[in-house]
């Protein structure tokens, strides 16, 4: 099974991102240093997450899930520095701009 997750730190931001094998210890390869910046050390000692399956295919190709993730990404707006930690694609703050230049 092929999955698009999205998921929740406690500030409410987002990552979006897929897992081919639909692991249940996989949380994605959002940046450790993006995230410690929104987190004291104190924040950091008690830290819970949430991981949300938004997409599932047993069917789709690899080049399907790789347009579902982008699909996801630019309508939860997750590369958005103000709302999630996606990093790719660049955020422009124009959703068909966003979706064009992926």
């Amino acid at each position: 099974m092929k999955v698009i997750y999205k998921i929740t730190y406690p500030n409410n931001k987002i990552y979006v991102g897929k897992d081919l094998t639909d692991s249940i210890n996989y949380f994605g390869s959002a940046s450790d240093v993006l995230i410690a910046r929104d987190f004291t050390r104190e924040q950091r000692r008690d830290f819970t997450i949430r991981r949300e399956i938004l997409w599932g295919s047993e069917t789709a190709s690899d080049t399907e899930i790789n347009e579902k993730e982008v699909e996801f990404i630019v309508l939860l707006q997750a590369n958005n520095p103000d709302i999630g930690y996606n990093r790719w694609s660049r955020f422009s703050g124009n959703p068909r701009k966003d979706v064009q230049t992926k």
